[in-house]
C-alpha cells in the first residue's frame, strides 16, 4: 500500500509539474507580445482543456491533496526537519493563493462561459484588482519553490544528480524569472493602455463576456474553496488529537535507543518517534525509503517485526543489507525494540550509497599490510619532488594491483599501505586467495616499476606484505565528511605484525596460517613458523613465503 501510495504522490506531481511548465513558458512569451503569449498559451494548453486533459489534471491534483492530508494524519510526530516544513507549508499555501484564480479562469469559463484571454485575465489583475495581481504573483513563486524541493529531494538520491545539479539549479532560477518578468511587463503595459483608453476596462470585459455579476460569482466560489480547504485541515488536526489521545491512555511499547528509552505511539514509526522525542536521526528523504540513511540495526524485539516488504525491501536489496539492517522510517514497533542506528544523524545523501555492513559491524575480513623499504634512505637521497614522483608511481601500482584482485584501499600509512580483502564478496572466505593474488600482482608490477625507474634509483624498490584472516570490526570510520571504509582490532594488530616480521624472515610475503588455510595455499615444504603480538595472549602461526605462485 505504502508503495503504491509512493508512486501515485510521484506521479501526481510530475502531472502538476508539466501543467505549471506550460503554463510558465506561455507566462515568458508575453515578454516579446501579449496576442503572441496568448497564441502560446492556447496551444500549450489545449492539451489540458481537453477533457481528458482535464480529468487528468483534476485527479493529480486530487490525489496529491488528499496524500498530504493523509501524510499529515497518519504522521505520529510533526517535528519535520526545516525543509520538510517548506515544502509541506508551501504546499498547504497554494490553494488559498490560487482559488480566486481557479475561480476566475477554469471554472468562470464552465459556469459563466467567459474567455480567459491573458487581455481580461491581466485587466482583472492589474487594474480591477492590483491586490490580486500580487497574490497571483507570490502564487507562483509558491508553486515553484514547492514543486523545486520536492524534485531536489526526489533526485537527490540519483548517482548521477550531483553532476546535473548546478545546471538543473540555474534552469530552476531562469524559469520563474521569465514568467513573472513577462507577467509584470504585461501587466505595466496594460496599465498604460486602460490609463490612455477610458472604455478599455469595460470593452475587455464585455469581449471576455464577462458581467456585472461575474466578480461576485468568482468571490463566492474563492470563500468556498477557502472553507472547504481551511475544514479540511481542522478536521485533520482534529483527528491527529483524538487519535493522539486514545493512544495515550494505553501501555505504549518502548524503544531502546543508545541514549534512552522512548515511548513508541501505536502505529508510529522509528524515525517519526526518535523525532518527537528530539532525538537526531538521518532521513536524507524525509522517511520515503529512498536515501537509505536513516538505516538501523534492530537487536532485542526484532521477531515481533513484519519482514520488509515494499519499498523498504527494494532499498535494503540495493544496499546489500546485513540481516538484522531495518530503515527507521518504514517499521513500525507493536512490542519492545532495541535499536543501534548505523549511520550518523548529519549523513548525506552520498552516505546513503554505502554498502550494508559498511556502517561498522563485526565480520570476518583479510586483512593486507604492505610497507615499502628503505623509505628514508630514499628521502635523504633524493629532492623533495623526486621522492613524492617515485612514492606516487609506487602508491599507483599498488593500487592498480589491488583493483585487479577485488581488494579494497582502506588505508595511507605514509610509507605503506593497507588493503582489504572479501569486503564486498557474498563470501568473505575469498579473501585470503584474493590477497595472495593481489600480492603476487604487486611484486610483478614492482618488478616493471624498478626496471622503470632504474636510472633513478640506487637500490630497486623492496616490499613487505603481511596477509592475515579473522574476525574485525569493519565500516566507515573517521571525522564526519572525511570517512574512509577500514578495519580494527586483532585482526588489522596481527597483520602489521606479520608485515613487520618480513625483515626478520627476509621474504616478501607472510600469511598467517588461518588465511593460507582458507586460501588452500600449498604449504608443502614451508615451515610454520610461530611470533608473539603485542597485547595478544596466544602467539601468531604463519608462513614465510619466498615467492607467490
Amino acid at each position: 500500500m505504502r508503495q503504491w501510495r509512493a508512486r501515485l504522490r510521484l506521479a501526481s506531481a510530475l502531472v502538476l509539474l508539466s501543467f505549471v511548465l506550460c503554463h510558465l513558458a506561455a507566462h515568458s512569451v508575453l515578454l516579446i507580445s501579449e496576442p503572441l503569449a496568448t497564441s502560446a498559451l492556447t496551444t500549450l494548453m489545449q492539451p489540458w482543456r481537453s477533457g481528458a486533459g482535464t480529468a487528468l489534471l483534476l485527479i493529480a491534483f486530487l490525489v496529491h491533496y488528499a496524500n498530504a492530508l493523509w501524510a499529515i494524519y497518519e504522521r505520529s510526530s510533526l517535528r519535520l526537519k526545516r525543509w520538510e516544513w517548506a515544502q509541506l507549508g508551501l504546499g498547504l499555501l497554494i490553494p488559498v493563493l490560487l482559488a480566486l484564480h481557479i475561480a476566475a479562469t477554469r471554472i468562470s469559463e464552465a459556469v459563466l462561459g467567459t474567455d480567459s484571454t491573458y487581455t481580461y485575465i491581466l485587466t482583472l489583475y492589474w487594474v480591477l484588482a492590483p491586490h490580486i495581481g500580487v497574490l497571483q504573483a507570490l502564487a507562483l513563486l509558491t508553486v515553484w519553490i514547492h514543486a523545486c524541493i520536492g524534485v531536489h529531494f526526489w533526485l537527490r538520491t540519483k548517482r548521477w544528480y550531483p553532476d546535473w545539479r548546478v545546471w538543473l539549479g540555474a534552469l530552476a532560477l531562469l524559469y520563474p524569472t521569465l514568467a513573472l518578468t513577462g507577467y509584470l511587463s504585461a501587466g505595466n503595459q496594460l496599465r498604460r493602455d486602460a490609463a490612455k483608453d477610458p472604455v478599455f476596462v469595460q470593452r475587455t470585459l464585455e469581449d471576455a463576456n464577462a458581467t456585472p455579476a461575474t466578480p461576485a460569482m468568482v468571490d463566492r466560489v474563492g470563500v468556498i474553496v477557502l472553507g472547504t480547504h481551511a475544514g479540511l485541515l481542522l478536521l485533520v488536526f482534529a483527528a491527529r488529537g483524538v487519535r493522539r489521545r486514545i493512544h495515550e491512555r494505553r501501555m505504549p511499547p518502548m524503544l531502546t535507543h543508545p541514549s534512552c528509552k522512548l515511548a513508541v505511539l501505536p502505529g508510529a514509526t522509528v524515525l517519526e518517534t526518535l523525532r518527537d522525542h528530539g532525538i537526531p536521526h538521518a532521513s536524507v528523504c524525509g522517511g520515503r525509503a529512498r536515501c537509505t540513511t536513516c538505516r538501523i540495526h534492530v537487536g532485542r524485539g526484532a521477531e515481533s517485526l513484519p519482514a520488509p516488504h515494499g519499498l523498504e525491501a527494494k532499498a535494503l536489496e540495493r544496499i546489500r543489507a546485513t540481516p538484522g539492517t531495518r530503515l527507521a522510517c518504514q517499521i513500525r514497533p507493536s512490542a519492545d525494540l532495541s535499536i543501534t542506528p548505523l549511520l550518523a544523524a548529519d549523513a548525506s545523501a552520498e552516505d546513503g550509497f554505502v554498502p550494508g555492513g559498511l556502517e561498522g559491524t563485526e565480520r570476518p575480513i583479510t586483512v593486507m599490510f604492505v610497507d615499502l623499504r628503505g623509505s628514508t634512505t630514499l628521502g635523504e637521497a633524493k629532492l623533495p619532488y623526486d621522492v613524492l614522483f617515485i612514492l606516487n608511481r609506487f602508491f599507483y601500482e599498488m593500487k592498480e594491483a589491488m583493483a585487479a584482485s577485488n581488494g579494497h584501499y582502506s588505508q595511507f600509512t605514509g610509507d605503506g599501505l593497507m588493503a582489504l580483502y572479501g569486503l564486498h564478496a557474498d563470501d568473505p572466505d575469498t579473501g585470503p586467495a584474493e590477497a595472495l593474488r593481489g600480492a603476487r600482482e604487486m611484486l610483478m608490477r614492482l618488478e616493471q616499476l624498478n626496471h622503470g625507474l632504474k636510472g633513478e634509483l640506487a637500490h630497486p624498490l623492496q616490499i613487505g606484505i603481511g596477509i592475515h584472516h579473522s574476525e574485525a570490526i569493519v565500516g566507515a570510520m573517521g571525522p564526519p565528511r572525511s570517512q574512509i571504509i577500514t578495519a580494527i582490532g586483532d585482526t588489522v594488530n596481527t597483520t602489521a605484525r606479520l608485515e613487520s616480521l618480513t625483515k626478520e624472515y627476509g621474504c616478501e610475503v607472510i600469511i598467517s596460517r588461518q588465511a593460507a588455510e582458507i586460501a588452500r595455499l600449498d604449504v608443502t615444504g614451508l615451515e610454520l613458523h610461530k611470533a608473539p603480538v603485542k597485547g595478544r595472549v596466544e602467539s601468531v602461526e604463519f608462513y614465510a613465503l619466498r615467492s607467490v605462485s
